[in-house]
C-alpha cells in the first residue's frame, strides 16, 4: 500500500530543467547518459516546448523544458540563471485538496486554479519562496 503524506504527495514526478535548446537537450540525455525519450508535447500556455526522459524501469522523469519565446516564463528562467534545474515535481491524488492544505498551511500557490500540464495533468506550483528557494509543482495525472 502506497503511505501518502498530509498534502496528498504519492511519488517525485519528475524534475524539470530549462534548456534552450529542446533536441539538442534530448540527444544529450539519451546518447549521453542513456535515456529514452518516451513523450514530447508543445504547451502553449505554458509557453514550453517539453520532452519526458525516462532511465531504467523507474516511474520518475527528467521533463526538459524549453521556451516557445522569449516571452515565456522558462526564457525568462534561462535569462535570469542560465539552463538548469527549474522545478521538482510531485504527483498527488488530488490536487484541489493539495493545494488547499498547502494554503492553510500559509503556503502562496502561483495559480488560483489548477492548469493544464503534461499529457492533459493538473498542476500547479507553490512559490519558491515559500519552499526554501526550490519551486516545487504538484501534478494530478490525468
Amino acid at each position: 500500500m502506497t503511505e501518502v503524506s498530509p498534502v496528498g504527495l504519492l511519488a517525485v514526478d519528475h524534475v524539470g530543467i530549462a534548456v534552450p535548446d529542446l533536441a539538442e537537450a534530448v540527444r544529450f540525455y539519451e546518447e549521453t547518459l542513456g535515456g529514452r525519450c518516451v513523450h514530447v508535447e508543445r504547451n502553449e500556455e505554458q509557453g514550453v516546448e517539453e520532452a519526458m526522459v525516462a532511465f531504467g524501469d523507474g516511474g520518475t522523469r527528467i521533463q526538459l523544458l524549453a521556451p516557445l519565446s522569449a516571452e515565456s516564463t522558462i526564457a525568462k528562467f534561462i535569462g535570469r540563471n542560465g539552463p538548469g534545474l527549474q522545478q521538482l515535481a510531485f504527483t498527488v491524488a488530488d490536487i484541489t485538496m493539495a493545494c488547499e492544505s498547502l494554503r492553510a498551511q500559509g503556503l502562496r500557490l502561483l495559480y488560483d486554479a489548477p492548469k493544464r500540464g503534461t499529457s492533459n495533468s493538473r498542476i500547479n506550483f507553490v512559490h519558491p519562496k515559500d519552499a526554501g528557494g526550490v519551486l516545487i509543482e504538484l501534478v494530478e495525472p490525468a
